[in-house]
């Protein structure tokens, strides 16, 4: 007895799975003829599946949209009527999918109105559940009746109370429409959604560099204006803003918004930062400055009363000629910082700034190595700080002409700092001084070790000058062209800019036919653009890429000239035509990614 209601129950289980496998098979048949348009095949084995549904409750919208449209492309249409007029009688699901589908064969005939009254019996079996007029839109959406997904969703919500609701199949339905405007519109709720809020910028990021980048600049300024108290309104014109790299019209909303919420001025640290990193040093010393202005016994103070005097000095430093008195009020600003504040990580890079100041654009050399004395000892219980002084005295010396003082210095923090970047640092500032000597052998030795044992920033410049050397050394037994240009590297370095240009000139005459040729232009290059001669950089790096394009540094001389092209000249069209050029002649260049990057946002694409 028990074996045979084993049995039963295995013959039971195995027909079971046979008729599932079996209506499996079947719906992939159907599907595989709807694909491939064979619609009289397709409506005859989705037939099978309308007869084996349990009851028309039971029936998908999937099942039944293909299976009408199956019949009305296989010229059956009276056929597909009528099964739809049996389903909108039938309780459920089936009998709104019923009342759509036949809405849409009615448009399709031009009847409007029967194709309306189908449509607006939709709406009543949906009620006034929102997910279930928003689930309405989307099947709207699906047939291409637009207009109606539009009002479907924004009955939605209202039904829920929620702009946010169904935004984005909303705002997809406007696009669809060509309805710009009301696209961006149906957007804007989602920037209280932290989840949706990257999404939908994303979306909005395609219009800038459009001819509709207005209209959303337009649209953000009105919901501004109707809900005044958002915060998600203000932070997205203020995150417009920087995408448009307008950082003082961004910070104009970001303090409206600081003294609204109170927020101790954390997202006007955020603004300065970023302006800092785009060079937009004026917007950033307005931003530390509203800090330091209203927040006086916050926590960020400390910081920013020194980033606003570092931000003063970046702007200086990118401003010729250099006015030495300003350098001394930076330097005075650097120390009352100190005194006011007192010892601090924060602020003892105070005095590693000014002794830099104090280096390179003062020339009292004395002086930078007496405040980088006094912060080693003030900051001495920090052995990473005190190693970071070290190495800048070690630079003073090289200043100094001193360059065995500068070789112990590096020395020891390579030695302290083993395996760390600043380790790494000191060996690379060690192989350049042997670079700039003319000891060839020994630097080379050491940059072939940095360019396996680093980070990709120090082991490109090891691997850079590495090449250099390789390129340039045993073309003669002296040596003496290589060493004359890394005489001039050095003066560049000391900032003796009158100098190396007179030492260039005499390179050029003198080794007319040298492979050094296109490496004394770039220095050149650098000089001018340090000196703000835009223009005699320009046509440096174009010497460079007409003749030298196949030398070492034809894909940095032509990048150099698409980046200045973009940023200095804002040529956009020339420029674009540069980036392309980069691309195309050196698809391998470090610079490549970012060279793709910059074409990218040139053209308007959205780059993430």
């Amino acid at each position: 007895m028990k074996n045979c209601i084993c049995g039963q129950v295995l013959l039971g289980v195995c027909l079971f799975l046979t008729r599932m496998a079996y209506g499996q098979s079947e719906g992939q048949l159907a599907d595989e003829y709807f694909k491939n348009g064979e619609y009289e095949k397709a409506a005859v084995e989705y037939g099978k599946q309308v007869s084996k549904s349990g009851t028309d409750a039971e029936v998908s919208w999937e099942l039944a949209n293909r299976y009408v449209t199956s019949l009305r492309k296989s010229k059956k249409p009276d056929e597909a009527e009528k099964q739809l007029k049996r389903w909108v009688k039938a309780p459920g699901n089936i009998g709104t999918y019923a009342n759509l589908l036949l809405g849409s064969g009615y448009q399709q005939t031009g009847d409007t109105l029967r194709a309306k009254k189908a449509f607006e019996e939709s709406y009543t079996r949906a009620g006034k559940d929102a997910a279930q007029v928003g689930r309405l839109g989307e099947l709207f959406a699906e047939i291409g009746s637009t207009e109606w997904a539009i009002v479907a969703f924004k009955r939605s919500q209202e039904l829920s109370k929620d702009r946010a609701y169904y935004a984005l199949e909303l705002a997809a339905s406007y696009r669809a429409k060509g309805n710009t405007k009301s696209w961006i519109e149906s957007l804007l709720p989602l920037a209280d959604r932290p989840d949706q809020r990257t999404v939908m910028q994303g979306l909005l990021q395609t219009t800038l560099g459009t001819n509709d980048e207005k209209l959303l600049e337009a649209v953000l300024y009105e919901q501004l204006q109707q809900y005044p108290e958002s915060v998600a309104n203000n932070e997205l014109l203020s995150w417009y803003f920087v995408q448009k790299q307008k950082f003082a019209r961004a910070l104009i909303q970001e303090k409206a918004m600081d003294k609204r919420l109170k927020l101790s001025g954390a997202k006007i640290l955020e603004l300065a930062s970023l302006a800092m990193a785009n060079r937009e040093y004026k917007t950033a010393i307005d931003a530390y400055e509203y800090i330091i202005q209203n927040y006086q016994q916050g926590t960020f103070y400390p910081y920013v009363r020194r980033m606003v005097i570092n931000a003063r000095e970046e702007q200086l430093k990118n401003t010729f000629p250099i006015d030495p008195e300003s350098i001394r009020t930076l330097i005075r600003e650097y120390n009352r910082v100190l005194a006011e504040v007192g010892n601090t990580p924060k602020t003892l890079d105070a005095l590693r700034s000014s002794a830099n100041l104090y280096a390179y654009y003062l020339d009292e050399k004395d002086s930078a190595l007496l405040a980088l004395d006094r912060a080693i000892n003030l900051g001495k219980n920090d052995s990473f700080f005190v190693d970071k002084c070290k190495l800048e005295k070690g630079d003073v010396y090289l200043l100094k002409d001193e360059p065995w003082e500068a070789t112990l210095l590096y020395s020891q923090v390579e030695k302290s700092q083993k395996d760390d970047l600043l380790g790494y640092e000191a060996k690379l500032k060690n192989a350049r001084l042997y670079y700039y000597r003319g000891d060839f052998t020994v630097a080379k030795s050491l940059l072939d070790v940095l360019k396996l044992a680093t980070t990709r920033e120090i082991a490109n410049d090891a691997e850079q000058l590495s090449m250099l050397i390789l390129d340039n050394t045993g073309l003669d037994s002296t040596e003496l062209a290589m060493r004359s240009y890394s005489a001039l590297d050095l003066l560049i370095f000391q900032n003796k800019f009158d100098a190396a240009l007179t030492g260039i000139d005499v390179f050029l005459k003198k080794y007319e036919k040298h492979t050094l040729m296109d490496e004394v232009i770039w220095l050149r290059s650098k000089i001018y653009l340090k000196q703000n001669k835009l223009d005699a950089a320009l046509n440096d790096l174009n010497q460079i890429v007409t003749k030298y394009p196949l030398d070492i540094l034809g894909d940095d001389a032509l990048y150099t000239l698409a980046k200045l092209t973009d940023e200095k000249v804002a040529n956009k069209e020339q420029a674009l035509a540069l980036y392309q050029r980069f691309l195309t002649e050196y698809p391998g260049s470090l610079f490549a990614a970012e060279a793709r990057k910059r074409l990218r946002k040139l053209r308007g694409d959205v780059v993430n």
